[in-house]
């Protein structure tokens, strides 16, 4: 049999972890099991099993699945010559929010409640968002507000904590919405 090179196995993750997020969403996480995510992915238990240990690890694929989409958006936000503002960056997140990731980012949040390994995931994945939310909200400061860049590093933090909690309601919102109101949005 062939091996998968390197880029087939990361597209063959990506492909597991997509389907897991698709899974999450519509069933939620304690309800969905390895066999639904097989079925969703169109692959066998084994090649799951292959690229993952278990569930958890299949959670905190799925968690940096989507902090990786949020993470090239906002990388390009701060590169821009003109950075979006505090406003604009949260309308711009707001405006990106997939309901089927925000009911698994829900389902997360609450599962780490109980559940230490998912606790990690959650704290690790919260930080990573603050502190790109904290980079772009600094690059706003500095290239469009012309703040001195320690200042704007320093003063940035507030708001970008700010931006978290918002972004964080936000999902929880989008969430709540039944298929219905997600039409209508």
């Amino acid at each position: 049999m062939p091996r998968l090179t390197d880029a087939r196995k990361e597209l063959r993750r990506a492909q597991i972890a997509d389907a897991a997020v698709r899974c999450f969403g519509r069933n939620g996480l304690a309800q969905t099991s390895i066999a639904d995510i097989t079925a969703e992915s169109g692959l066998s238990a084994g090649s799951i099993y292959a690229h993952y240990r278990n569930k958890a690890e299949l959670v905190r694929a799925a968690a940096r699945e989507v902090l990786a989409k949020r993470a090239g958006v906002l990388g390009e936000y701060a590169a821009a010559d003109t950075p979006p503002g505090p406003d604009d960056l949260l309308a711009l997140l707001v405006a990106a929010i997939d309901p089927a990731e925000a009911r698994v980012g829900v389902q997360t949040w609450g599962e780490a409640t109980t559940n230490p390994d998912i606790r990690d995931i959650v704290v690790d994945m919260t930080g990573r968002m603050r502190a790109m939310l904290h980079d772009c909200v600094t690059a706003w400061l500095v290239k469009v507000e012309h703040h001195d860049p320690d200042a704007a590093r320093e003063r940035a933090a507030p708001i970008a904590h700010r931006l978290m909690a918002l972004y964080q309601a936000e999902l929880l919102y989008v969430a709540m919405r039944t298929p219905d109101q997600e039409e209508e949005a």
